[in-house]
């Protein structure tokens, strides 16, 4: 087991917990709310094989790494994600993010990327800007969010239930494309994200990163499911690869929202595809 101090909350050492596989080029993992780097289990294995060295790592709060009560908002996130690519000195390296690491990825090549990362892969991603507004009418009604956080405050292990409904369509597939099984695993490891980290996130969402994309000038693949119901592709997928020159944009018919367990397959062609 690896951790990365990135910070210090009174007496405690903030730390990141990572994994680092494989040989090649490395490609750094950014997983989504409320999972860990443990949700990247079918895309690890696919690019090992494949000849990739793959970090991926457990979001502040989320997994194993250190939960604190601050730090989530996406300035200190994608810091978190600058120390890692520093400390572990990546070059020629793509970095992925899944729903709201995404914003990891936005945010650390709108603010840090000196030439260590080549490639960016936004995956249903919640980029590039949430929060409706007059100059974002595509956006989401801010009381959405708010409703999220009472549920949250609430039961927050009641929420999940739900949530992991949604996130996977199981009331569309049927369990088709996910198993009974699998979603109690979701849930599982959702649980194990602090309090803090799980509600704070929330506030997170509302982050515009117009700016951040406007900086991207590498190669950019967009992953997005036609039938996600947390990050509808409308108002985000689709305008992320309209907003990035060049973007490459693979529509997963049928995909929802956590694509990347339930259409792994066609999901891990299109990534592997992209980085060759």
């Amino acid at each position: 087991m690896a951790f990365l101090k990135v910070g210090k909350e009174n007496s405690t050492d903030i730390e990141l917990y990572y994994e680092d596989h494989g040989s090649g080029k490395p490609v750094v993992l950014i997983h989504g709310w409320p999972l860990s780097s443990a949700s990247w289990e079918r895309q690890t294995a696919a690019l090992v094989a494949a000849g990739y060295r793959v970090i991926s790592y457990d979001r502040r709060g989320f997994g194993k790494s250190s939960q604190p009560t601050e730090g989530y908002d996406y300035d200190t996130l994608a810091k978190d994600t600058w120390h890692l690519l520093e400390a572990l000195d990546l070059k020629d390296a793509t970095l992925v993010g899944f729903s709201m690491g995404g914003g990891e990825v936005a945010r650390y090549l709108g603010t840090y990327n000196e030439g260590r990362v080549t490639k960016a892969v936004f995956m249903s991603s919640i980029v590039p800007a949430l929060r409706k507004s007059g100059d974002n009418p595509e956006g989401v009604d801010p009381s959405v969010f708010e409703g999220i956080k009472q549920g949250i405050e609430k039961d927050r292990f009641d929420f999940l239930h739900s949530f992991a409904k949604n996130f996977y369509n199981k009331q569309l597939v049927g369990g088709a494309d996910i198993s009974d099984a699998a979603i109690h695993t979701f849930i599982q490891v959702a649980t194990t994200s602090s309090y803090y980290g799980m509600l704070n996130c929330v506030d997170a969402w509302l982050e515009d990163f117009r700016e951040d994309i406007k900086q991207i000038k590498i190669p950019t693949l967009v992953i997005h499911g036609d039938s996600d119901q947390v990050l509808p592709i409308d108002a985000t997928g689709r305008r992320t690869a309209d907003l990035i020159p060049h973007a490459g944009f693979h529509v997963v018919t049928g995909g929802p929202h956590g694509l990347n367990w339930t259409h792994a397959t066609e999901v891990n062609t299109a990534l592997l595809e992209f980085l060759k």
